[in-house]
């Protein structure tokens, strides 16, 4: 009998196995910092102590709609606010001029625009860089509804922002309240598709001129009113609010002053809009 041949399977040694040739990886050279972009550094000592109250997000914008209100040099107005201001700070010795509203002899907007103040309609509007031309279409649409009004400020009062940071020094719309709820209404339809806040169902329409810092926390045995204490960890001052005689002080002392028709009163003619740092304004319908 014929016997085939037997095929014989032969492995080859471990020590026979070719030996895999290491690549050196190579390091990408790093990009010029010119390409590279940095989100902001949420430093309070760069900003007077002031914490930044919303995150910030790549891509969106922080927007107001406002009425401005213009303080010449010589307007009996900014006159009367440096007056409060001066009186404010003899008590309240951290207390801070608003941005834009420049209080003391020979100040001037750090960013040259004409000095003014602010009566918001609307509370911080978080915009997509896409939403932004579509929000100012519709806020000028709105403007075309609402004719030009007269208004006017009466009366001194502290107001703090809604997470309780920072502390205002404000004057109180009288005259044209109901004006400006109409227009901060007319808002509304068109902050509910970005899902945003309207305003406050009971709006108290202001001008803010000066601010201080906020505790974050009271301190035991500390008095209600205050003055000022260093914080733990920045150079800044804060308080647990304005002392309780101050605002009734500034009232007593300046609102005659407020109430005059001379120093208060004004049109407003136009809507304005900021988002980031571009600012734009729409007239008022004209009769």
């Amino acid at each position: 009998m014929k016997r085939g041949k037997s095929s014989l399977v032969t492995y080859s040694s471990s020590d026979d196995e070719p030996t895999p040739v290491s690549k050196k990886s190579r390091k990408l050279p790093a990009l010029a910092s010119s390409l590279v972009s940095s989100g902001p550094v949420d430093n309070p000592a760069l900003h007077q102590g002031r914490i930044r109250t919303q995150p910030h997000v790549e891509g969106q914008f922080a927007a107001l709609v406002y009425v401005s209100v213009g303080l010449d040099k010589e307007s009996p107005l900014r006159q009367l606010l440096s007056d409060a201001f001066r009186t404010a700070k003899v008590t309240v010795e951290c207390l801070q001029e608003l941005k834009g509203v420049p209080l003391k002899e020979d100040d001037k907007p750090s960013d040259g625009a004409k000095p003014s103040l602010h009566i918001s309609l609307s509370r911080p509007v978080y915009l997509r860089a896409y939403q932004r031309d579509e929000f100012k279409s519709a806020v000028k649409q709105l403007a075309s509804k609402y004719s030009p009004f007269d208004a006017s400020f009466a009366t001194f009062s502290e107001l703090s922002n809604d997470e309780k940071t920072r502390t205002f020094l404000a004057v109180e719309i009288g005259g044209g309240h109901n004006e400006l709820k109409e227009l901060s209404k007319g808002l509304t339809p068109i902050l509910k598709p970005l899902r945003q806040k309207a305003y406050y169902p009971e709006p108290r329409f202001h001008a803010s001129f000066a601010w201080a810092l906020l505790q974050s926390t009271q301190q035991e045995g500390s008095p209600s009113n205050a003055v000022a204490t260093t914080l733990p960890s920045a150079e800044f001052r804060a308080i647990s609010q304005f002392p309780t005689d101050l605002v009734p002080e500034l009232n007593r002392t300046y609102r005659s002053r407020l109430s005059s028709a001379s120093v208060s009163t004004f049109t407003v003619e136009n809507i304005h809009v900021k988002i980031g740092k571009e600012e734009s304004k729409w007239r008022l319908r004209q009769i």
